[in-house]
This record gives C-alpha cells, structure tokens and sequence, in this order.
C-alpha cells in the first residue's frame, strides 16, 4: 500500500462521484488528503456561465470536513490562489499543494485521465490513479450539475450538501389568519417538511401567552424555532415550509410583554429565507383559546404593525389575501414563480 496521495478538486458542488472516489482512495495509502482548490474568481466563472449559484470556498470545506471526520487516515486541506481558468498556474498550484502536505506524495487520485501528462510533470515522483473515469460507478459530474441544477440531480448530492440548497419559505401574518393550516398543506402538497411555530408551542406549555409570557421567553422562542428551522431542512426534500419567524415573535414581545427587544430585531434581520408569504386578516376569526384579539379594528393594527416590523427588518414579502382556496392556489403560483417549484 502507498503511503500518501491526494484527491484535490473544486467540489463546485460536491456530489456523490467525489463521495465515491474519496472513499476508494482513502482504502488504497496509508494516508489521503482531500485538497479543496479554490479561486473566487475561477470557482465563480462556471458559476456565471450555467446560472449555478456560487458557492463559497468554507462551505465546501464544512462538507469536505463533515463527510471525512469519521475516516481516521484522511485529512482534508485548502489551497487558495486568485487566478482565473485561463490563466491558472498549474506549477504554483502544484508547489502550494505539496507544502500543505508537508510529505512526499505517492499517489494522485483523479477521474480524468485528460490530467495525466501534467500530473506527471508536476508530480513526477507519484502515480496517477484514476477512479471511475467513465462514470460508471457514479454517472454524474459538477459540471452536469451546474448546467442543469442541483434538483435535477437532488439524489446525487450527499446529505451533508442538501441542506444548503433546499429553499424555505416562511408563512407570515397575524392570529387566525391559516398560517398552521396553509404551512402544513404546502408541506404535504410539495411532500417535504415544515416547521410549526414554536412559540405557540410554548403558550400550549405555560397555559396561555396574554399576562403570562415574560421578557425572556422570546429570545427562548426565536432560537428554538431557528434550531426547529435547522432541524426540518436537514430532512427537507428541496423545499421546506415554516410558520413565522423572529420579526413575528418581536411582534408579540410587543404585543404581550410592551417590550421590543434588540436580539429579536438582530435574528431577523440574519434570516435568510426565498419567499416570505404574508397572510392578510381577512378570514374569519376562530377562538381556539390561546387567541384574544379578535376585533376587526385591533386585528387591522396589529396585521400594519406587524408589517412595519418586517419593513424595519428589510424582510420582504408577498401578501396573501382572500378566502383558504384562493390563499392555497396564489401560495403555490408564487412559490412557482419565485422559487422555482
């Protein structure tokens, strides 16, 4: 058995051809090192030309490491430099790659035997070893992926990798406007998971929310609801669903407690989600004895506030009105308009 090699390679994105021939390589040297090779501007060329979102060095290097840290003989590395396709020097890239091993090289690893002449004249000392060069272990490439796009390909992307692409849209509104309901529908209907709002739950909890709920209660909400958010994408099939969010719970920090807290406005205002769906008050109000703002008016108030809470955030957002079948349908014509499903 050879004692060192490397497998290096972009992984704009990783897939399972990678998973695959780091798995096979690591069986076959004592020790492997997953070089991660990385440009800004050479990993965003691809990225421009297939309309494939770029996708930042560290996060590859998250799922380099995630998907190695149980295989005790392989190590994984990155090498940066700053040149484009064209005018990529393979010869720099070559001597940065040896001193981040720090040892002799035996062995490089690739799945392209168009590399050999170069591997050769870089790494004299080492062998090329290709795995799986015709695909057929694995039929799949980064560049497959990035001109059609990771959904077309969904089963080839490592569960470690999924949960960065699958979008989330989030349901926004006031009380009893069928955030639960039309939050779970969409989840069936797009057969994916969703995320019930915490901070009902916790009322369920403590009996109530009017009069009982204290100033650090919410901040609690906030993270729970983001590790429930955290949680529900991991095991989401491309798209995930979720029942409000931080600006909503500032909303009722507001509304119960008199208070606007800092940590509330600085989580929503970190959130990132692809279409924000926002459920106007016009359906009829249902007791379901948690809820005590059922006037029409106070319902007005409270749905404008809420907005100006969303708008203080920089949260976007698409309202929604209309009975619960015209709420359904324009949901799911937005969610094919804006997030592509």
């Amino acid at each position: 058995m050879k004692k060192v090699g490397f497998f290096g390679g972009k992984f704009l994105p990783l897939h399972q051809g990678h998973v695959y021939a780091i798995i096979k390589a690591s069986t076959m040297v004592e020790e492997l090192y997953v070089v991660l090779s990385h440009s800004a501007k050479r990993d965003q060329e691809p990225c421009e030309e297939s309309k494939f979102p770029y996708i930042p060095s560290h996060i590859r290097l998250r799922w380099l490491s995630q998907l190695t840290k149980d295989m005790k003989n392989v190590k994984v590395i990155d090498v940066e430099d700053h040149d484009g396709d064209e005018d990529y020097n393979w010869k720099e890239g070559a001597i940065k790659i040896k001193e981040a091993i720090g040892k002799n090289i035996d062995v490089v690893f690739s799945s392209e035997m168009g590399y050999d002449s170069i591997f050769q004249e870089l790494y004299p000392e080492a062998t090329h070893c290709l795995i799986d060069e015709k695909r057929e272990q694995v039929p799949i490439s980064a560049t497959e992926i990035r001109k059609k796009g990771v959904f077309h390909y969904w089963d080839y992307i490592p569960e470690i990798a999924k949960p960065y692409f699958v979008k989330k849209v989030v349901i926004l509104g006031t009380e009893s406007c069928g955030k639960s309901t039309l939050t779970r529908n969409l989840a069936l209907i797009y057969n994916t998971t969703y995320v019930s709002e915490y901070g009902r739950e916790i009322c369920e909890e403590i009996g109530g929310c009017d009069g009982i709920m204290l100033d650090e209660d919410y901040p609690l909400i906030a993270y729970g609801h983001k590790l429930k958010e955290y949680e529900a994408s991991k095991q989401a099939n491309k798209i995930v669903f979720i029942d409000t969010e931080a600006a909503v719970t500032q909303f009722y920090s507001e509304l119960y407690n008199g208070k606007t807290q800092r940590v509330l406005a600085e989580i929503a205002r970190l959130q990132q989600y692809d279409l924000c769906l926002f459920l106007e008050p016009d359906v009829k109000w249902v007791d379901d004895g948690l809820r005590v703002h059922g006037e029409q008016q106070v319902r007005e108030e409270n749905n404008q506030r809420l907005k100006e809470l969303l708008n203080e955030c920089g949260i976007p957002f698409v309202s929604i009105s209309g009975n619960y079948q015209e709420r359904l349908e324009k949901a799911l014509e937005l969610i094919g308009e804006r997030v592509g499903f």
